[in-house]
C-alpha cells in the first residue's frame, strides 16, 4: 500500500513538473514581437464554417457560439447546424463583432454538404426535399448557382466517403477538417491523441497542434479536380465542443473557443468591412465564392500578411482568378516574418512540386498553362517528447491558367 501510494505521488509530481515546463511552451512560428499586418492592397478577414449549435450536435447556443467566436479573434463564422430545416430560428446578423451567417449542413448520399444562401432560398422543409434540390444543384455548372454556397464536407472523413469524381455544381471541399484530423491522428497512434488529451489542461494550444497531420488524400482530391473544374479548399471547424462521449454540457471539449484558435479562411478584400450587415455579408459571400481566400493552420501563428496573386502588366488577381498565359505573367507571394523557424514555400502546378523558395517573398515566372497553388511549411520545434517536424501552416487557393 505504501508502494502504491508512493508510486501514485511520484506520477503526479512528475505529471504537474512537466505540465508546468508545457505550459512555458509557445508554439508560435512568428515572433511575438511582430506587428501583425494586412497585405498590401488587401484586408484579411478570419473566419470558420461547419460549427453546429445546440439545435443539432452541438452543446451551445448561438449567442455563447458568438462569444466563443469573439473572443477567438474571428470576423466571421457560417453556423451549419445538422439537418435543421427550421430557417426561422436563426438569421444572419453582427453578433459580439462578428459577422454571424446562418447555413445548415446536410446529409446527402453517403457524404454530407454544407449550403448557405445570403438571401436565404429555401433548400428544403424536409431532408428529402432537400436531397432533390441537392440532386438538382450538383448537376448544375458552378456559375449557375450565384447565390448559394454548396460544399463537400470532410470527403474522407468521419465514417463519410465521397465515390467517384466531384459533381460540377460544387463550390467547394473541405480540405481541413479540424474533427476528421483529430480522427486520423487516433487512428494512426491512439498513445499520442492521449497524451495530448493529459497535456490538454497545461498548454490547450501546443496539445491540440501536435495532433496536426497533413490532408494529403483531400488535397490530391482537390489537385485533381481542378484540372477539370473550377473548385476550391475551405478549412472546417466541425465544432461542437462534444468530443467526450456522455460528457456533452459538463464538459466542452475542445471548446468552441479553443477550436475556432486551430484553423480557419481567411478571406482578402479589397475594401474593409464596414458593420453594415448587407454589404458585408455579400462581402465575404462573393469572395468565398470566387475563392478569393487562403487556409491556414493559425495555431502555429497569425498568418495576417500573406498574399498570392497573379501578376500581369501591373494588375494583380487574387487566389481563384483564371487568366490566359502571356508573356510577363507572374506568380507573387508575400508571408509574414519572416518566420523564427526554417520554413520554405511551395508552388505546386497541377498537383505537382513546381518550385521552391526560401524567402519571405518572391516572384515566379509562369510559362506554362496550368493549376497553380501555394503551400507554406515550417519545421516545428516541440518539446520533449516530441521530435521536431515539418507543418504546413498555409494554403493558397489555385490560379487557373489557361492557354
Amino acid at each position: 500500500m505504501i508502494k502504491f501510494v508512493i508510486g501514485t505521488s511520484f506520477l503526479l509530481i512528475s505529471y504537474f513538473i512537466y505540465g508546468f515546463y508545457i505550459s512555458q511552451y509557445e508554439i508560435s512560428v512568428i515572433p511575438q514581437k511582430l506587428k501583425s499586418e494586412n497585405p498590401p492592397g488587401y484586408y484579411d478577414y478570419r473566419g470558420v464554417i461547419n460549427v453546429h449549435s445546440e439545435l443539432s450536435i452541438g452543446s451551445s447556443s448561438a449567442a455563447q457560439i458568438a462569444r466563443a467566436a469573439k473572443l477567438a479573434g474571428l470576423d466571421f463564422m457560417i453556423l451549419t447546424d445538422l439537418n435543421v430545416f427550421d430557417n426561422k430560428i436563426h438569421s444572419d446578423s453582427y453578433s459580439q463583432n462578428v459577422l454571424f451567417l446562418t447555413g445548415g449542413k446536410y446529409s446527402y448520399l453517403d457524404s454530407r454538404l454544407i449550403f448557405y444562401s445570403p438571401s436565404k432560398n429555401i433548400i428544403g422543409n424536409n431532408l428529402g426535399e432537400a436531397q432533390i434540390h441537392f440532386t438538382d444543384m450538383l448537376t448544375q455548372k458552378k456559375g449557375d448557382s450565384r447565390d448559394t454556397l454548396l460544399i463537400l464536407a470532410h470527403p474522407y472523413g468521419l465514417g463519410f466517403s465521397w465515390a467517384g469524381a466531384l459533381p460540377p455544381g460544387l463550390d467547394g471541399l473541405e480540405v481541413i477538417n479540424v474533427k476528421s484530423l483529430s480522427a486520423q491522428a487516433w487512428q494512426l497512434s491512439k498513445a499520442s491523441v492521449i497524451w495530448s488529451f493529459l497535456i490538454y489542461p497545461f498548454n490547450p494550444g501546443f496539445s491540440l497542434a501536435r495532433l496536426f497531420l497533413e490532408p494529403t488524400n483531400e488535397l490530391a482530391l482537390l489537385d485533381k479536380t481542378t484540372q477539370q473544374q473550377k473548385i476550391f479548399g475551405f478549412a472546417g471547424a466541425e465544432a461542437s465542443a462534444r468530443a467526450i462521449p456522455l460528457a456533452n454540457y459538463l464538459v466542452r471539449f475542445p471548446s468552441y473557443q479553443r477550436n475556432f484558435e486551430i484553423a480557419s479562411n481567411h478571406v482578402l478584400l479589397p475594401a474593409e468591412l464596414t458593420g453594415n450587415l448587407a454589404s458585408d455579408r455579400q462581402k465575404i459571400f462573393n469572395a468565398l465564392k470566387k475563392g478569393q481566400f487562403y487556409l491556414a493552420f493559425d495555431a502555429l501563428g497569425d498568418p495576417k500578411g500573406f498574399v498570392a496573386t497573379l501578376d500581369d502588366k501591373g494588375h494583380s488577381f487574387l487566389m481563384g482568378t483564371q487568366l490566359r498565359l502571356v508573356k510577363g505573367l507572374s506568380l507573387n507571394i508575400r508571408i509574414p516574418g519572416p518566420p523564427k523557424n526554417f520554413y520554405e514555400i511551395v508552388v505546386y502546378r497541377n498537383g505537382e512540386r513546381f518550385r521552391t523558395i526560401n524567402e519571405p517573398e518572391a516572384s515566379v515566372s509562369i510559362t506554362e498553362p496550368g493549376v497553380y497553388r501555394v503551400q507554406v511549411r515550417v519545421a516545428v520545434s516541440m518539446p520533449l517528447p516530441d521530435a521536431n517536424r515539418w507543418i504546413s501552416w498555409i494554403y493558397s487557393n489555385p490560379f487557373f491558367v489557361t492557354p
